[in-house]
């Protein structure tokens, strides 16, 4: 089953195209290891919240872009496999100079919850990050079957929603500082492909009176806490 890395990352705004070539550069050696698809999305239309939002995930600053990426592997132990050959390939060495503060950047390994439709044209991404109970995953999944159901309805290609699996702690930040995670709780990893960047404004002007999205105040995790944006793909293979 497809296993998720997902990341989150601060990059000067300056260093756009050094930060593509270098996601382009790193993606031939991430395909030796089984890797299926790789997707870095700049941020584009990425709101602030009230109580956190994906610029304070990764303490961006003023001049720096947000972006929302991630990698598929066939399954959790090839994703494992490739990790560890990666770190001993001395290939790695010459990526080590990264055109952003990699200290800044949360990552984490994600199973994969539910995927709804077959792909096709990437032209935009909306990637969501929220905390969700451990004992509510089941309902989650209903959650994103029953949202899903309504993306694809509006125009989306590929929705995708993944469980937080391994999510290690970082020295400056991580997945679960930036969620605010709280006892008993993980981190849900997703994100809607959309063919356009119009198709998709058109359909959350009908998707934000769509009870299936909001439902009646008992969806299973805390909307407060949700962060999420709009992004386009800058490098996708």
């Amino acid at each position: 089953m497809t296993y998720v890395d997902g990341f989150v990352v601060a990059v000067p705004t300056a260093n756009k195209q050094r930060y593509i070539d270098h996601a382009e550069g790193a993606l031939d050696l991430f395909k030796e290891f089984s890797v299926k698809r790789m997707v870095e999305g700049w941020g584009d239309d990425v709101p602030r919240g009230e109580v956190n939002d994906l610029y304070g995930a990764v303490q961006a600053k003023d001049d720096e872009t947000v972006l929302f990426s991630w990698v598929e592997y066939p399954d959790k132990a090839t994703r494992d496999s490739a990790g560890e050959k990666m770190m001993n390939d001395p290939r790695m060495e010459n990526m080590s100079e990264m055109p952003f503060d990699g200290k800044r950047m949360i990552y984490a390994g994600f199973e994969l919850l539910h995927q709804a439709g077959d792909g096709g044209i990437c032209g935009y991404i909306d990637g969501v990050v929220v905390p969700v109970p451990a004992d509510k995953k089941d309902a989650y999944r209903t959650f994103a079957q029953t949202s899903g159901a309504a993306f694809l309805e509006h125009g989306a290609t590929r929705v995708i929603d993944t469980f937080g699996n391994d999510v290690p702690d970082g020295k400056v930040t991580d997945f679960r500082r930036a969620a605010h995670v709280q006892d008993g709780e993980t981190v849900a990893f997703g994100w809607i492909e959309w063919p356009s960047k119009q198709v998709r404004d058109i359909a959350w002007e009908k998707l934000m009176r769509d009870e299936r999205l909001m439902g009646s105040g008992d969806r299973p995790f805390d909307g407060k806490r949700m962060m999420f944006g709009g992004f386009v793909p800058v490098v996708d293979r």
